[in-house]
């Protein structure tokens, strides 16, 4: 495992220790590798709650409670789903806090507006809206899916440490 990816999860982890905090993960274009992370990390069962993978939009609908209509209007690479998606894996969890990341890992599935290498992001926490941005990175699909993690999981810390 990444040595940045472990001492990055490392620290949420104790974040979550301090705040006592469980946390949710969704995610579509990593396809679970911000949760394999964490659970790489000794002693995550404390502060990981669970992990939704939703790959597809009818996935997201399902597992998430995205609306359609949020992923007809916006599309499943957008901050609107994003936050959906992070509200919806608290909303069906017991975590408190939660990231959700959708993206364009490519090499394919890009357009002039959404480039291979978009990525979207959001955090939320109990009782709050979710925070939502978005990213482009670039270097291949793997690349892309590293640097997605890394931001998602610098970005709870950020909000961890702000708590």
């Amino acid at each position: 495992m990444d040595s940045e990816l472990l001492a990055l999860s490392a620290s949420v982890g104790a974040a979550c220790r301090q705040h006592q905090l469980l946390l949710a993960t969704a995610e579509s274009c990593t396809g679970g590798w911000a949760a394999q992370v964490i659970t790489h990390t000794a002693g995550s069962s404390e502060w990981f709650e669970r992990g939704f993978v939703t790959y597809s939009n009818p996935a997201k609908v399902d597992m998430l409670g995205v609306r359609q209509e949020t992923l007809d209007r916006h599309g499943a690479v957008s901050p609107e789903t994003a936050a959906e998606m992070a509200a919806g894996a608290l909303k069906n969890s017991k975590a408190m806090i939660s990231l959700a990341i959708t993206g364009i890992a490519g090499p394919t599935g890009g357009s002039p507006g959404k480039p291979v290498g978009t990525v979207c992001f959001a955090w939320c926490r109990v009782g709050e809206t979710a925070v939502a941005e978005t990213a482009v990175f670039g270097g291949d699909r793997e690349a892309v899916r590293r640097q997605a993690v890394l931001h998602a999981l610098r970005g709870l810390l950020v909000r961890l440490d702000a708590a």
